[in-house]
């Protein structure tokens, strides 16, 4: 008898030590494991801020985990990365919403303590915003083959909302390419700039769709072109700079863009799992009404794709800053 209950106990200790190390080897390989961090590496309320916490609503409910903005400004975005590069014990649960600040921060401040394409993974480009070529409603100017005739005989002012921001940048890529005379005018904020711009006071910008959207359709602004590679379905009357083609601007395609990235310590098992989170959540319902309200295109690149797209945005970025001498 005792051999039998010492038989039987052995069995089902084992049993169970098994079934232990199975389920302990599974919750070792699920991830997340803990909270994730959202870092948004600008303040509340712009447009990173706003996609970022609808993001962060979304993914909670597909990976049944708690999704945490924590923003961190400073430096045209690059305090915020910075962070993010130097990794550190929480890496493996830290992502970050990067914009154009990611490449043109990197091309403005030349001596980061980080590389911006290969210190991190890239996960999803989350959406596309064309900039828009607007002029004021009484303009002179119908079309942007009269605006760059205009500009090479008289100087132009451009508004934009701080230097390196894609508004700014995409103002210096147009005055290179044309060879047109052309004045930034930085202001702080797309919020004070605007109103420079309806009143006249300036001649042109570059804005982000969102921002002037509204008042192109009220006929407070006229829009000459979109920065886009194809035309926008929000103004489908209105070309793309690289469609008219002279003058160089079939170079002209840069947009607005926002996708997640982490620190290149990210696992494999964390990649995947985010990928396929964030793939469902830009299919929800939820997250494609965002987008449309922004004037938004969902994003088309992820993984390798994306790190390519960003390392020829940094080279396109690095060229403007340098011929428009901008440097912090």
């Amino acid at each position: 008898m005792k051999k039998i209950f010492a038989a039987t106990c052995l069995a089902v200790c084992s049993s169970a030590l098994a079934l232990g190390l199975t389920v302990s080897s599974a919750s070792a390989n699920e991830w997340p494991t803990s909270d994730i961090r959202l870092v948004v590496p600008y303040a509340p309320g712009g447009t990173t801020d706003v996609l970022s916490r609808r993001v962060a609503d979304l993914l909670q409910q597909e990976l049944d985990a708690n999704v945490i903005v924590e923003n961190r400004p400073g430096a045209g975005s690059t305090v915020g990365t910075g962070r993010l590069a130097r990794g550190g014990r929480d890496a493996d649960h830290t992502i970050l919403m990067a914009s154009p600040g990611h490449t043109i921060g990197a091309a403005i401040y030349p001596d980061l303590a980080y590389d911006p394409v290969e210190d991190f993974v890239f996960l999803q480009n989350m959406i596309d915003i064309p900039n828009v070529m607007v002029v004021p409603a009484d303009s002179p100017y119908e079309n942007v083959i009269e605006f760059i005739e205009a500009a090479k005989e008289d100087n132009m002012t451009f508004s934009h909302s701080g230097v390196g921001s894609s508004i700014h940048m995409s103002g210096e890529l147009f005055k290179t390419l044309t060879e047109t005379n052309m004045t930034a005018v930085p202001f702080a904020g797309s919020g004070a700039a605007l109103p420079a711009l309806l009143s006249g006071d300036v001649d042109v910008s570059f804005e982000n769709m969102p921002a002037v959207l509204s008042h192109i359709r009220s006929g407070d602004l006229r829009a000459l072109a979109v920065t886009s590679a194809e035309r926008s379905e929000y103004l489908p009357d209105v070309p793309t700079l690289s469609e008219i083609g002279e003058y160089n601007l079939d170079q002209f395609i840069t947009t607005a863009w926002f996708g997640l990235i982490a620190h290149s310590s990210f696992p494999e098992e964390a990649q995947s799992t985010m990928r396929e989170a964030l793939a469902n959540v830009m299919e929800r319902e939820e997250f494609l009404d965002f987008a449309e309200q922004l004037g938004a295109e969902p994003g088309q690149v992820a993984g390798d794709e994306f790190k390519q797209f960003i390392a020829d945005d940094l080279q396109r970025w690095e060229e403007v800053a340098e011929q428009a001498g901008i440097s912090q």
